[in-house]
């Protein structure tokens, strides 16, 4: 996971990534009141990870197209949220980065009874199998957060620091 912290590098991957306009209308969430059992779906989920923002450029990732509502998957009834982000380039060196941070937002976002899944669009990069692998290993990704330096490097793209 060191090269997670690569985040000081001064040179960028993507110097001038194509920004494109939201084109999702938001909503209101409405909790019921004595709902024991808060449900979830697609928009809801996009709603919580849409304004991360790009480890490198001053963007969200939903402007840099990285996610998408279409890359949302929520199965309520299962109890599984499942994340397709795709990199801006197919060498994209903060796509682990990006990954941990759409994690680390819905875990500390959703009910701890939801599966998170987060993954690399298929075919979209370069080391697609790999990052997956950081990505879904629980241990690694633990141990990831535990490293007070990378915590915040990720708040920062979260909470837009």
């Amino acid at each position: 996971f060191s090269s997670w912290c690569r985040t000081m590098n001064t040179e960028l991957d993507n110097p001038a990534p194509k920004v494109y306009q939201s084109d999702i209308v938001t909503r209101d969430l409405v909790l019921e009141e004595n709902d024991d059992h808060e449900s979830f779906d697609n928009l809801e989920i996009f709603e919580l990870i849409r304004s991360i923002k790009d480890p490198e450029h001053p963007n969200t990732l939903e402007q840099l197209k990285v996610t998408e509502l279409k890359g949302v998957t929520v199965d309520d009834a299962n109890n599984r949220i499942d994340i397709m982000f795709t990199p801006t380039i197919p060498h994209c060196s903060m796509s682990t980065l990006i990954g941990l941070s759409i994690r680390l937002k819905l875990l500390r976002s959703v009910p701890n009874r939801f599966k998170v899944d987060v993954r690399i669009t298929p075919g979209t990069h370069d080391q697609e199998q790999g990052v997956n692998k950081q990505l879904s290993d629980k241990e690694r990704v633990a141990a990831a957060l535990e490293n007070s330096h990378l915590v915040s490097v990720l708040e920062g793209c979260i909470y837009g620091a």
